[in-house]
Parts: structure tokens; C-alpha cells; sequence
């Protein structure tokens, strides 16, 4: 049986959010942004009548 008391090699496992997954890169879809009209791309396919924003919009409205 393994010795869990603390002794062992550590693994990590990502970090606060989970394991890091690749899943290699993302098809990214033009859209429009609801908030500044400017033309962006996203890494979703946007669905009709639901805002979309941009970079920069996305940021101020989460407030990070």
C-alpha cells in the first residue's frame, strides 16, 4: 500500500480548476459584439439571439 503520510513525491494536478487538458487548437467562429459592434472571433459557435462579446468587452463586464 502506498504511504500517504506526506513523505512521497508530490503530484500536481493542475492547479484550483482541475487537471490541464489539451485538447489542441479550437476552431474559432466571426461574430459581432454585442456590446462595441466590433468584429471578433470566437472559440464557439455563436447562437442566435444571444450576446456575444469581444476580448475586451468580455473583460469589463466579468470585471477582471
Amino acid at each position: 500500500m502506498r504511504d500517504f503520510d506526506g513523505d512521497g513525491p508530490r503530484r500536481s494536478f493542475g492547479g484550483p480548476r482541475g487537471p490541464r487538458r489539451d485538447f489542441g487548437p479550437r476552431e474559432m467562429h466571426k461574430a459581432t459584439c454585442s456590446e462595441c459592434s466590433q468584429e471578433c472571433e470566437v472559440p464557439f459557435k455563436p447562437t442566435e439571439g444571444k450576446p456575444v462579446y469581444c476580448k475586451d468587452c468580455y473583460k469589463k463586464k466579468k470585471g477582471f
